[in-house]
């Protein structure tokens, strides 16, 4: 089986694409000029370079391909760099998904659960749950609509399926991307934790879920890859465990979060560059995330690992590759 797989050099992309190499799968990634050729060193795959963004290189690169698996995004929370969100997530997610079509290959699109709906009160939030509420947020905005561009080629006989990850942690994560919350508490950097809540998940699992997507996910159909729901605070604590760094004091209460939120708006406005702390950023972390995976569990034999196995795998990774 020949895959295409785009996001290939991102933590997502890369655990698919080795998970595709360990069964014998046949792999062609599509890549830029100038990503960061680290994570394909080794890896026997045929290489594609192009952007999403460009309809041609992607109609080239799903030449002959029977399955692809678009993991490629561009991940920014905050409130600018919307045409470049709109760009990546929405515009390059419609080119690989007319692509695939035209191809006749099976596509799995790696979405988002901030794509889905978000019910207020720590609610538990599903596939059918009503796209709405949530921090609408260009990231937020654009994983929605890039859905939506899947929607729309699935309506003109695409066969595609949508996987929503929740929080994820592992190795191979280069960037570093989620990751960067665990180095930052193995710094001792994480005295306050936000205050909300999240669905943490082992990234290896998450690509196992793809794969199984790609192979017997039902055509339209939304998945959520969930995991382990903790707070910000027990999330912190396990990974100051792992790491054995000096634990969170105490959760954030709203009046930092506000207080932080608008000190880096303000930063925007009079420097024109957003911090990672943002208002949108903090909102996003207070949110009482509670997302349900029945659906991947019944139909896609998803069995999620704890954060605490997840943690482990990824702190082995970033010492392993000098992180730390």
């Amino acid at each position: 089986m020949l895959y295409l797989v785009t996001g290939a050099t991102g933590l997502v992309g890369n655990n698919v694409v080795r998970l595709l190499l360990a069964r014998g799968d046949r792999v062609r990634v599509l890549a830029r000029a100038t990503s960061d050729r680290r994570p394909l060193a080794g890896l026997d795959v045929e290489l594609a370079q192009g952007d999403v963004r460009d309809a041609a290189a992607v109609d080239a690169a799903a030449r002959g391909v029977e399955r692809i698996v678009h993991a490629a995004a561009y991940v920014h929370i905050g409130w600018t760099q919307l045409e470049q969100s709109r760009a990546i997530n929405v515009a390059g997610t419609a080119n690989v998904a007319a692509s695939a079509r035209r191809a006749g290959a099976r596509l799995v699109h790696v979405s988002s659960v901030d794509a889905m709906g978000l019910p207020p009160g720590g609610a538990p939030s599903d596939e059918d749950t009503p796209v709405e509420g949530g921090v609408l947020c260009p990231y937020v905005v654009t994983k929605r609509e890039a859905e939506q561009a899947v929607q729309a080629e699935i309506a003109q006989g695409l066969d595609a399926t949508i996987v929503n990850p929740a929080y994820m942690i592992g190795p191979w994560d280069w960037k570093p991307s989620s990751g960067r919350m665990l180095l930052e508490v193995a710094r001792n950097r994480g005295v306050v934790a936000p205050l909300g809540t999240n669905n943490y998940c082992d990234v290896r699992d998450v690509a196992q879920g793809i794969l199984t997507a790609a192979e017997r996910g039902a055509t339209g159909r939304r998945y959520i890859l969930g995991g382990e729901r903790l707070s910000y605070f027990q999330a912190w604590r396990v990974f100051a465990r792992v790491t054995h760094a000096l634990p969170p004091l105490l959760p954030a209460g709203p009046l930092v979060r506000i207080a932080a939120g608008r000190c880096g708006d303000l930063w925007t406005r009079l420097t024109g560059r957003e911090l990672d702390v943002n208002s949108a950023a903090t909102a996003i972390a207070a949110q009482r995330r509670n997302f349900v995976s029945t659906r991947a569990e019944r139909e896609l034999d998803y069995r999620p690992r704890g954060l605490a196995e997840a943690a482990e795998a990824a702190w082995q990774w970033f010492r392993e590759h000098k992180y730390v």
